[in-house]
């Protein structure tokens, strides 16, 4: 018998025994909702990301007013905050970007899990940027709040649009002698604004 037969013949003999995968967690099953937002600010920060709760996004305007009176380049993609940055655009390239100093996005939902925000590309306007820009602050409605990633995937539509991603944390690496550098290669922070029952 070839070899390659052999092989193949013994490695059929040898599999495991099937074991039934585990069901998807379900969605939110035994959480409460204060617990969810509890989840979700407690892995966030365990990552180096920070969050504020808000019940309106006035807290969020008046922290883009603060920036802008600096003077840098701070990016608003969300037009519920006013005006957007009409300098980030999709054909926008990265020598045009770098200056970016914040950016302010709205993310579709967010995961208790992992502390991950889903942002589609329509909410990005350019898909540089919020990897480009030094502080990142994301937006995104409690109410969209999910525990697990099973149950955000079953929420997205990812086809709906041609690129999407979920964002955990600011930039960070850990990979030159086991020493964890923030912003290595992106954000060097992440604010999210949890906003109390406002769809974005």
């Amino acid at each position: 018998m070839p070899g390659r037969e052999t092989i193949l013949n013994a490695a059929r003999k040898n599999k495991p025994a099937f074991i039934e995968a585990p069901p998807a967690w379900a969605e939110g099953a035994s959480i409460a909702p204060e617990q969810l937002t509890q989840k979700f600010i407690k892995t966030l920060e365990s990552i180096g990301g920070k969050v504020i709760q808000c019940n309106d996004y006035d807290p969020i305007r008046a922290k883009l007013q603060e920036q802008l009176a600096t003077g840098r380049f701070i990016a608003n993609t969300i037009q519920g905050l006013g005006a957007t940055s009409t300098e980030v655009q999709t054909n926008s390239n990265a020598q045009s970007l770098e200056p970016v100093e914040m950016a302010f996005i709205a993310g579709t939902l967010a995961v208790a899990e992992n502390g991950a925000v889903w942002v589609y590309e329509s909410q990005l306007l350019n898909r540089l940027l919020p990897f480009i820009c030094q502080h990142l602050v994301l937006v995104v409605s409690r109410e969209t709040l999910v525990s697990t990633m099973h149950a955000a995937y079953r929420k997205l539509d990812i086809a709906a649009e041609g690129y999407g991603v979920f964002i955990a944390g600011p930039s960070k690496t850990a990979d030159i002698e086991q020493s964890l550098v923030i912003g290595a290669h992106g954000a060097r922070s992440l604010l999210v604004y949890l906003v109390g029952g406002t769809e974005i």
